[in-house]
This record gives C-alpha cells, structure tokens and sequence, in this order.
C-alpha cells in the first residue's frame, strides 16, 4: 500500500471514529426510564447534576424529569411547525429549543442573570444550569420547593407570572402531565438512591 493510501485510510478511520464519538456524546440515552443507566451511560451528565445540585440546591431528580418532559433528553428539539391555512409551513408554535426546550427570551434572562454569555441551548451542561436557576426562581418568587416535581413543572410550562396567576387550573391536561413528571422525579429518585455510592466511587466501581 502507498504512503498515500495509507494516509487516507487513516483519515477516513479517524472520521469515523470522531463521527461516532459526536453520536454518542449528543444522542439520547438509551435507557431514559433508568437514571443510573443514564448516568452510567454519560458519566459527563452525572458530573453536570452534581454540579447543578452544589450551586443551585436542585434535587437531582427534578430537572432530569422536567427534561424528559420537555426534551426527551433530544439536543436539537423543537416545538412542532406551525401551518397557515393547514397546509404551508409557518414557523414553529414557540422559540424553545434544545434539551430544556427553553424559549428566546427566557433563555437571554438567564444568560443576561448569570453572565453565561457563550451558553448554549443544546449543551447538555448548559441545559441542566438553567435548569436549576429556573426551579430557584420559582421557589423564590411563588414558594416552590425545589424538590417538588409537580408543582416546579407548572411553573416551567406556565411560567412564573401564569403559575402564580393559577392558568394551570384551567388546564386538566397540564395538571396530568405534571402528574407524571412529578412520578418520574420520585422513580429517579428511589433509583439514585440506589447507585449513588456506586456512581460517586467512579467508573471502576461497576466492575
């Protein structure tokens, strides 16, 4: 084989491998049900909760099922198109975006509050710290404890001035899925709960 050969073999093997290491650092987790095999999965994640508990004081639990809610774990996910006439294409519903499906301009409130200026909203670390400054603003500004699941995902959705408002009231169907983060929060848990130790010894604890 020519020196030339070889040297576009070996490019090509390293794109691959760079391909597929991007795959899986941005690609959902395989088991979203199971928050230890997530963080076994993406020790990076882990890593980013802890960081998030010691500065904002979030449960661990509670943004990873607000995320699920809203993301399903997903980068790039948007709100669904918008249509003129039920036909054309039209936008989308709302700005949200990214793992925390965070709208323009909460998103510039909380890079503008935290001087986060090269934030992003697909970065996954990035993501989860706005998580915990939102659930700390809502139990500043409306009482929600952090730990409540139920009550900080009617804030996330209605925002603080329509949870303090009561528009979830209204909304049976926001009232259910709030329901449901609040029994994913609690399932993360008593999970956590188990594979803490684990996780926190590191990697080779699992072997």
């Amino acid at each position: 084989m020519t020196e030339a050969a070889v040297r576009a073999l070996s490019f090509s093997l390293l794109l691959a491998v760079l391909v597929a290491l991007t795959g899986c650092a941005t690609s959902p987790p395989r088991d979203p049900d199971n928050i230890c095999a997530i963080f076994r999965e993406k020790d990076d994640w882990y890593d980013a909760a802890i960081a998030t508990q010691k500065k904002w004081g979030v449960p661990v639990q509670v943004p990873f099922a607000i995320l699920y809610q809203e993301s399903g774990f997903r980068q790039d996910a948007k709100p669904p198109r918008d249509y003129l006439l039920w036909i054309i294409p039209w936008g989308r519903v709302s700005s949200a975006y990214g793992y925390a499906q965070a709208k323009d301009e909460t998103w510039d409130d909380y890079v503008r509050e935290n001087s986060r200026w090269f934030a992003h909203r697909d970065d996954f670390n990035d993501a989860i710290d706005f998580m915990g400054w939102y659930i700390t603003k809502a139990q500043r500004l409306n009482g929600v404890a952090k730990s409540d699941a139920y009550g900080q995902y009617l804030n996330y959705h209605e925002g603080w001035g329509g949870y303090r408002a009561g528009t979830y009231r209204k909304k049976a169907w926001l009232i259910n899925v709030s329901r449901k983060v609040q029994a994913r929060a609690e399932r993360y848990r008593v999970q956590y709960a188990g594979c803490k130790n684990d996780l926190d010894r590191g990697f080779w604890s699992i072997f």
